[in-house]
């Protein structure tokens, strides 16, 4: 469709006018899909010709279908300040850049060019300095720069190289022309995005993907691998290498968890590395593995509080030391956020010539360094017409539109940038090029920036043929950021013949050794997998017995409540400790259970045992463990909260709401059983579950059968379905509900995956498998506590425990009941202390040398 205002994409045919597209004639800018008005540019021809195919309603579907995978996966991006956080969800365009073969070329020459340049200008300033003392680069732009580690001067690298892994985040310019913006030089985000990026668009837009002919990412990621190979001390064949990450509430978690898999690298905590000898080791269940390599996320002056940053909590005491020895390699090398600073583009081009003998083939945006007096005046002067950014990280300043100050504003402005000159930078306010973005009805266009990866490769650098491209949150903004709402793009750079199908392939050379093993396993992992099943099988076994309550609230339809209830809200009220009470006490003294109290209990995030609190415990688990479960299993933990309805909540509502929930639960049960690989994080995480349904059903049964009550038929039906077992129990009794062969059933059957005996006995075998030190002839504290417990449980006498005591209570099933709930609790803490807690030494076999 043709735009009297302004440039327009063609519509290819009537059935296509939901493609119209189209710039204000006033906005002199570069447009990545229209050359011209009604012109596309010629290497978009082809993807939008089989856009236009799709038509509105398919297009709708398929990115509503995008959409949903995102969610499933669990692709967020934590906005910091969001109301959502951490569960933000990370937003993808279905309409990608396209970049042609020719024009790829030569920004993948001139970006291979930047990163080398980067590479010696760090290898100089943390060796022989010639550039400071040659007078190429101020000295105040180093020694005043916080990202300068001292104590990393002199350090050698392996291969010469201090970026691995580097991007530079580019802008075109309203002639065409690429120009640089930033270079992320010291822990670069956003190729993992770009991968899942181009995996669930690739899905959703399998015609267009296929038809123009998109160059693969893999070889980029295979590229990495290899290159961090390399990097272990003493070339070992199978290196362990380790991706380090600040924690699950970093805003690019999602990002470090999917590398790590995708890598097949164990993502690591910095509790969760030690250093001994000089060396970095991995705290595991089976003791001490040591590192070779450590790929960080972590910003340089966190990595190491003794020699660092001393109050930082997320690095590795004594890394920098281990470095030095020889004995680990870091990527990207400590201290190579020096160079990450917007103050260095103005001296570029002149560092090209000196240290590459060439120009510098992708120009920066046009920036001011303020610590020289003429470039300080100059950015006074023209301060209408720039943005002023700080020289350092770290700083909190903000950057500022200068066309956009008052006069008060300005004047303050200038006054701060006399009195600290070298802290700020001014760069040229670029007008952004645009691309099309889908806005569910119409297509619209948005500024955008491409952020480009590269990787250390045989001398040089390799470019990521593709990138992440980032669009302005509205038509107005001029603002490109994912932290301010804006939304990412996949880079399609098309090939000009066949597309290789490759893969990421394991390594060539030697074969891997085969191996089963899992003591490797990180204690903090398993500590976290064992609170997981716990959380997840609390929240089974209140859902299902909530359910059971609330049903027979439904059913009783005005005819009074059935005698069992209060018991068993009793029994919810107990196991939750939640206040206020489940039950309420009339005038006349007669009790009755508060329908809203248990509805608000199901929904209220607070205290921590609500159903949704426990719901909110066990995602948050899944979020730090994503790497240790499947795909499916992940999917399954991101449905759990959705299960719940919100808002005012009916009966109806709140039971279908809990049979679903409870469906989900079993769905995540059976995926542990049928998915996970029997290793030691299974172990664990099903030593949680075991633990988790014993306390559960031990209180349950306390609080409901040691009481005497009025209602005992009642009470046991409801405690089969709770127990899940009310067909096992009428296939075997018929319709005789019966207190012996209740109990016998949830108690004492260990072919019952539900009952007290059968928890007991996967415990004990779990315990005996755990790691420990075959030298010790004597049983651990675990094991005795796990055996002790299930030789009890054989040798109760059903009938002993059903005898009445004094006033009915039953005395003898009250003290089994609570020696087991003691034992259990006791057998978690011993877990915790002997292989889960991060204070202590880790458990080792033998120790390390």
């Amino acid at each position: 469709m043709s735009s009297a205002s302004g440039r327009s994409a063609p519509s290819a045919s009537p059935g296509t006018s939901w493609l119209a597209y189209a710039l204000p004639a006033d906005v002199d800018v570069h447009d990545e899909l229209l050359a011209a008005p009604d012109t596309p540019r010629p290497h978009w021809a082809r993807f939008a010709a089989s856009l236009a195919q799709l038509g509105p309603q398919e297009m709708a579907r398929r990115w509503e279908q995008a959409r949903r995978l995102l969610r499933e996966n669990g692709v967020t991006y934590n906005v910091y300040g969001d109301p959502r956080g951490a569960d933000r969800p990370w937003e993808l365009d279905p309409i990608p850049l396209l970049l042609a073969a020719d024009e790829w070329r030569a920004l993948e020459a001139g970006l291979a060019q930047r990163a080398q340049l980067l590479n010696l200008v760090l290898a100089d300033l943390y060796g022989p300095q010639r550039l400071v003392n040659d007078g190429l680069l101020p000295a105040e732009l180093v020694w005043a720069h916080p990202g300068f580690l001292r104590p990393c001067h002199g350090i050698a690298v392996p291969e010469a190289f201090w970026l691995h892994l580097l991007a530079v985040d580019l802008a075109r310019a309203p002639d065409g022309c690429w120009w640089a913006l930033a270079d992320r030089t010291q822990t670069p985000s956003g190729a993992g995005y770009a991968l899942e990026n181009r995996i669930v668009l690739s899905r959703a837009l399998p015609e267009p993907f296929r038809e123009c002919r998109v160059q693969r990412l893999a070889g980029f990621f295979g590229a990495l691998r290899e290159t961090l190979r390399g990097l272990a001390p003493r070339h070992r064949e199978n290196p362990r290498i380790v991706l380090l990450t600040p924690g699950a509430y970093n805003e690019t978690y999602f990002e470090h968890a999917y590398l790590a898999r995708y890598l097949g690298y164990t993502l690591v905590e910095g509790a969760d590395l030690t250093v001994r000898g000089q060396a970095v080791y991995l705290k595991t269940l089976g003791g001490l593995q040591p590192v070779d390599v450590v790929l960080r996320r972590l910003d340089d002056d966190f990595c190491d509080p003794l020699t660092l940053r001393s109050e930082s909590s997320l690095g590795v005491a004594g890394l920098l030391q281990a470095v030095r020895a020889g004995n680990v390699a870091v990527a990207n090398a400590l201290g190579s956020g020096l160079v990450e600073t917007a103050a260095l583009l103005p001296f570029l081009p002149g560092l090209c010539r000196h240290l590459l003998g060439e120009e510098l083939r992708i120009p920066s945006v046009a920036t001011w360094w303020c610590g020289q007096r003429r470039e300080l005046e100059h950015v006074i002067a023209s301060l209408d017409r720039l943005v002023v950014k700080p020289a350092f990280p770290g700083s909190g300043f903000e950057p500022v539109f200068g066309a956009y100050l008052s006069k008060a504003a300005r004047e303050a402005l200038i006054a701060r940038m006399r009195q600290r000159p070298y802290a700020f930078v001014a760069q040229e306010q670029v007008a952004l090029s645009t691309a099309p973005v889908w806005c569910g009805e119409r297509v619209e266009p948005r500024q955008i920036v491409l952020r480009t990866y590269l990787v250390a490769r045989d001398g040089g650098y390799l470019a990521m043929p593709g990138g992440l491209t980032r669009a302005a949150s509205s038509r107005d903004s001029l603002v490109v950021s994912m932290q301010r709402g804006g939304g990412s793009k996949d880079t399609w750079v098309l090939s000009e013949g066949p597309v290789s199908p490759l893969t990421l392939l394991r390594p060539a050379g030697v074969p891997l050794e085969l191996s089963r093993s899992g003591a490797e396993l990180p204690s903090r992992v398993a500590d976290n997998l064992f609170w997981l099943g716990r959380y997840v099988e609390r929240a089974e076994g209140t859902a299902r017995l909530l359910r059971t309550i609330l049903g027979r609230l439904a059913d009783a339809s005005g005819s009074g409540e059935p005698l069992e209830l209060t018991t068993l809200a009793q029994a919810l009220a107990v196991q939750s400790r939640v206040e206020p009470s489940f039950i309420v006490m009339d005038a006349s003294g007669a009790r009755s259970v508060s329908e809203r109290s248990l509805l608000t209990f199901m929904q209220e995030p607070s205290p921590a045992r609500t159903l949704r609190a426990t719901i909110g415990a066990a995602q948050r688990l899944g979020a730090v463990v994503r790497d240790q479960i499947s795909s499916d299993t992940w999917r399954v933990l991101g449905q759990l909260d959705r299960a719940l309805p919100r808002g005012h909540l009916t009966l109806a509502a709140a039971l279908d709401g809990l049979n679903r929930l409870t469906l989900t639960l079993s769905a995540f049960s059976g995926l542990g059983v049928e998915s996970m690989t029997r290793g030691q994080g299974w172990r664990f995480a099903d030593m949680g579950r075991r633990i988790e349904r014993a306390a559960h059903l031990t209180s349950l049964l306390r609080s409901t059968l040691v009481a005497p009550t009025a209602a005992i038929e009642p009470l046991l039906e409801a405690l089969l379905e709770v127990g899940d077992v009310s067909i096992t129990y009428r296939r075997r009794y018929l319709g005789s509900l019966q207190l012996a062969p209740v109990l016998d059933l949830l108690l004492l059957d260990e072919t019952n995956p539900r009952s007290l005996a059968f928890q007991l006995a996967a415990l004990d075998t779990h315990v005996r498998r755990l790691p420990r030190d075959e030298s010790r002839p004597v049983r651990s504290r675990e094991e005795r506590l796990a055996l002790a417990m299930l030789t009890r449980v054989r040798l109760l006498d059903v009938e002993d425990l059903c005898e009445p005591g004094r006033q009915g209570t039953r005395v003898r099933l009250d003290e089994a009941l609570q020696g087991f709930a003691t034992d259990l609790a006791a057998l978690s803490d011993t877990i915790t202390r002997s292989y889960l807690s991060h204070a202590q030494p880790s458990h080792q076999l033998g120790g390390v040398g």
